[in-house]
């Protein structure tokens, strides 16, 4: 780690990690821990309260949905408890609305998946107004539109009809999408 990144951090360097993708989880946890974050994960909102209750870290990164319920209900308590934390809301259901809800809750910035852990440590550490720098390696538009529809395949139980009537697309034309590998 470099020696002005220790420095960016401050003398507090609690992080709260909440969320229910426990591989995911478990990474991110040992990249911000090597970064000089001093971790504690919750997979679930119940927890992600709780330790934001009893223990209000100075940085937190929360999913957005989670299986027990919505991500900003810890973003909330956080700020409640600890009005200075810098909080980066990560999810893989980006959205205007929802990027605006979590910012006016208190969210310090809003991040879609996939993001890295270089990208959650610049929005994590970045002073003021300041924006964090764009990521190296984008997704192309290709690939963002194809994880949009993965996501909403998985969210109507991988039932292509339904699919396709909400994503307002034939049938056929999703089935070959699907068919596809991901783009890059």
């Amino acid at each position: 780690m470099a020696e002005n990144e220790a420095r960016d951090l401050g003398a507090d360097r609690t992080l709260l990690l909440v969320d229910d993708d426990e591989p995911f989880l478990r990474r991110l946890e040992r990249a911000m821990d090597k970064r000089g974050f001093e971790v504690e994960a919750a997979s679930s909102v119940a927890a992600g309260i709780a330790i934001a209750t009893a223990r209000p870290t100075a940085y937190a990164v929360v999913d957005l949905r989670l299986e027990d319920g919505n991500g900003l209900d810890v973003v909330e308590t956080l700020r409640e408890k600890r009005p200075d934390a810098r909080i980066v809301v990560l999810t893989g259901y980006g959205a205007i609305a929802t990027a605006v809800a979590a910012v006016k809750i208190g969210a310090t910035d809003y991040l879609s998946k996939p993001a890295d852990a270089n990208d959650i440590t610049n929005a994590l550490l970045a002073k003021g107004d300041e924006l964090p720098p764009p990521p190296d390696n984008p997704m192309s538009a290709d690939r963002v539109r194809w994880e949009h529809i993965q996501r909403v395949y998985e969210l109507c139980d991988r039932n292509v009809s339904e699919t396709a009537r909400r994503l307002n697309m034939h049938r056929r034309t999703l089935q070959r999408i699907l068919a596809k590998r991901s783009p890059r």
